[in-house]
């Protein structure tokens, strides 16, 4: 289910991305007013990430991602209402509001159910749901539009989140005492497991979080993993489109493989930072799996960004998608190791940075391409990955959040 709720959040997050050439062409949009449309959402949920991972410790994750899927749902629907810039920007303001909460109350949802040594594969595998989702809305986005217009993809994606709530609300339990399907063997096994990192979390205030300085480092880290993922999220499609000079029904495709790509790299560096936990007993050589995925995605973005060849770009691009993601698993798994209880608060911390870094991305890229042309960006989109694998080697993850 979480998995599923994953996927849902990047499928309503990047269809308007797919749609945006087709929303221009409808509405008459520019470039820059495209561009803060598609920031008006990554505002809202940038700040709104704090209430909501405060609303999941609050309540519980079971009410509370009823509450806000079935919220973001309906402004997914309502965006195909909208008839100019103006009306979509605050459509998506409000979307976002919804979203925020969705990464940082899963993450709590899972905390009180993993084994430490099952947490960085619980992310990679989430995380790589989301990435999947976002991969498979590009082809299923231009077949809609093809059919019946940009607008009725919106009404599509929208009515999956609110079928999602009911069945989440009907089945999902806080903890695994709460669960009639768990047996009193395994709730021991869990509760003993997590028992170092839950209680860190119930001695963690705001001034302790911020405090620690693992937590700081990860959250500068973050911000410039989300800062390079919102490039191609929000503008890979135009990129093909208008740079590359794809066709409509090409650019459903192409844009999908480097996500497909990142579902895979998600999956894969969950998984390893997992094993090297298991066979050093240390937390902190997860960090070797962060780092090199940055260093990847460096080493592929800059080709894909020189080529002349669009095949090519796509190629490169793939595989710097593929070492950008590995960052992902690690990242939501050390708010698990350091905080426990409090993983919703400490990740939406982590979250809100990173969502800052992508609220800024559209809008640079939307000046930086007016002025400079499309190179650009990807190069500040490279450096950015540089200094996110050197703030990792800083990071100390043995450190709870309380010491």
């Amino acid at each position: 289910m979480t998995v599923a709720v994953y996927m849902i959040t990047y499928m309503d997050r990047v269809v308007i991305s797919n749609a945006a050439p087709a929303i221009r062409a409808d509405l008459g949009l520019s470039l820059v007013a495209m561009a803060w449309i598609l920031a008006s959402f990554r505002w809202s949920y940038a700040l709104f990430q704090i209430p909501g991972g405060w609303l999941g410790d609050r309540i519980g994750p079971r009410r509370a991602l009823t509450l806000i899927v079935t919220w973001w749902s309906v402004f997914t629907c309502a965006t195909a209402m909208t008839w100019n810039a103006t009306s979509m920007g605050l459509v998506r303001l409000l979307f976002g509001v919804g979203e925020a909460g969705a990464f940082p109350i899963a993450t709590r949802s899972l905390s009180r159910w993993l084994l430490p040594t099952e947490r960085g594969v619980a992310q990679g595998l989430t995380h790589a749901g989301s990435r999947f989702g976002a991969a498979i809305t590009p082809p299923l986005v231009v077949y809609i539009i093809s059919l019946y217009g940009w607008r009725a993809a919106f009404y599509v994606f929208g009515s999956l989140g609110l079928v999602w709530s009911a069945v989440w609300f009907v089945w999902y339990r806080d903890t695994p005492a709460e669960h009639g399907a768990v047996n009193e063997a395994e709730r021991c096994l869990i509760e003993e497991a997590s028992r170092a990192s839950r209680q860190a979390g119930a001695a963690l205030s705001w001034k302790g979080l911020f405090a620690s300085p693992a937590v700081l480092y990860l959250y500068a880290a973050y911000f410039c993993y989300t800062y390079a993922l919102a490039t191609y999220l929000d503008w890979f499609p135009t990129y093909l489109k208008e740079f590359r000079h794809y066709s409509l029904t090409q650019m459903g495709f192409y844009a999908m493989l480097p996500l497909l790509a990142g579902t895979a790299g998600d999956f894969l560096g969950g998984w390893l930072s997992d094993i090297r936990v298991r066979r050093t007993g240390d937390l902190n050589s997860r960090r070797a799996v962060a780092i090199a995925g940055f260093l990847a995605a460096v080493v592929f973005i800059i080709p894909a960004t020189l080529t002349g060849s669009p095949g090519v770009c796509v190629l490169f691009t793939c595989l710097a998608l593929f070492g950008l993601e590995m960052t992902v698993g690690v990242s939501w798994a050390i708010p698990l190791d350091i905080a426990g209880d409090r993983a919703g608060s400490a990740s939406a911390v982590m979250n809100m940075c990173g969502n800052i870094g992508g609220a800024i991305s559209p809008l640079v890229l939307g000046y930086v391409v007016r002025s400079y042309g499309w190179n650009v960006p990807f190069f500040i989109t490279a450096g950015l990955c540089v200094l996110g694998a050197l703030l990792y080697c800083k990071i100390d993850i043995e450190r709870k959040v309380d010491e």
